[in-house]
């Protein structure tokens, strides 16, 4: 089982202070580099889009990581933001007869 983290950051936050910031890289030199417009990178990067497979592979190339850790931590704050929307769901427990 896994531990799931409290208020973990959208994957844009940490591509931005682990990825760009420490490089110097512009949002529009990092999206050149990685294929994409600076449109989907910003959209990403302010927390309006999230990781697609493809984009966690242009990541993992881009920076030397592994896609899958781009992918989890999209979904551990997909996750995070939907719990946080719990108790609104009208959803019944079903069990067998």
């Amino acid at each position: 089982m896994t531990m799931q983290m409290h208020n973990p950051p959208h994957p844009g936050e940490v591509i931005r202070g682990l990825c760009l910031e420490p490089l110097g890289l512009s949002v529009t030199a990092a999206a050149e580099a990685l294929g994409v417009t600076r449109k989907t990178l910003s959209a990403i990067l302010n927390g309006r889009a999230g990781i697609s497979p493809e984009m966690a592979l242009r990541l993992s190339i881009a920076f030397d990581t592994s896609p899958e850790s781009w992918m989890n931590q999209q979904t551990q704050y997909d996750l995070w933001v939907a719990k946080k929307k719990k108790k609104r769901l009208r959803v019944r427990r079903l069990s067998a007869a």
